[in-house]
């Protein structure tokens, strides 16, 4: 028994709860506003309902964009994710989540055929003594 919850019972089905699938999500918009959100509803809907501005927090910020998403078996899983996500929020964590789902590459490009050389051994650094002075390598003899 599920504790909580109502499942009614669906012609043809059993009366086993029935999987549902949470999102969570990642919204841009053209002013490199982010929204970060949960949805158990199509993900294609959601940004729809978003985007007609049928959401209070994203009214104001239309048009919006998927630019990430995740998929969990509960809302919990997802909640507790949404909080983490959040918390990082203009931080370096969210930053690279949101450049790998868009798969920014940070200013570098590809490699465009460049061959492998080998090492080029560089002179040893010189070692300086705490009074200043080069300090002569040292000869074992």
């Amino acid at each position: 028994m599920v504790r909580g919850k109502i499942y009614p019972a669906i012609a043809g089905s059993s009366n086993l709860p029935r999987q549902i699938m949470v999102n969570l999500y990642i919204l841009k918009n053209d002013k490199n506003k982010y929204y970060v959100g949960i949805t158990s509803i199509v993900l294609e809907e959601r940004i729809q309902k978003h985007n007609k501005g049928d959401v209070r927090s994203t009214k104001k910020g239309r048009p919006w964009k998927l630019i990430y998403s995740e998929a969990y078996n509960d809302f919990k899983s997802a909640r507790v994710r949404e909080v983490k996500v959040k918390s990082w929020h203009g931080g370096n964590a969210f930053k690279k989540l949101v450049a790998g789902a868009v798969g920014s590459s940070n200013g570098r490009t590809t490699d465009s055929g460049s061959v492998y050389l080998g090492s080029n051994p560089s002179p040893t650094a010189p070692v300086i003594s705490k009074f200043g002075g080069l300090v002569p390598p040292r000869r074992d003899e």
